[in-house]
């Protein structure tokens, strides 16, 4: 993990290697953007999402104290999100620190305008 602005821990720097803003097309995107759809289509995960696009370092315990929801549910929620690839978790130290992954989001964008 790196350090970010004024010494908070991020874990949001982009994943190498990967290509975000490939074309649109071919037999899969439909697939992948589904994938992203089915992850977006709750609308505590939208939150989430919103919560972590708002911050600039990584989100721990957080989450619960912004939606109203137990701890139980808020991490299904976001292992959803993870799976989809949407957002990402590091551990750090007895803590998971979760951000967003703005490589997916980009290629989200790209899949979206294709419509």
């Amino acid at each position: 993990m790196s350090q970010g602005q004024a010494g908070k821990v991020s874990c949001c720097e982009p994943q190498a290697d990967e290509n975000d803003l490939r074309p649109a097309e071919g037999p899969d995107i439909d697939d992948e953007l589904a994938g992203f759809a089915k992850a977006l289509g709750h609308p505590a995960r939208v939150q989430i999402l919103r919560i972590l696009s708002r911050r600039n370092s990584c989100v721990y315990g957080e989450l619960v104290d912004e939606i109203s929801l137990a701890q139980s549910t808020i991490s299904q929620h976001v292992k959803v999100l993870k799976e989809a690839g949407l957002i990402r978790g590091e551990i750090d130290g007895p803590r998971i620190c979760y951000c967003l992954e703005p490589r997916a989001l980009r290629r989200l964008r790209v899949l979206i305008a294709a419509i």
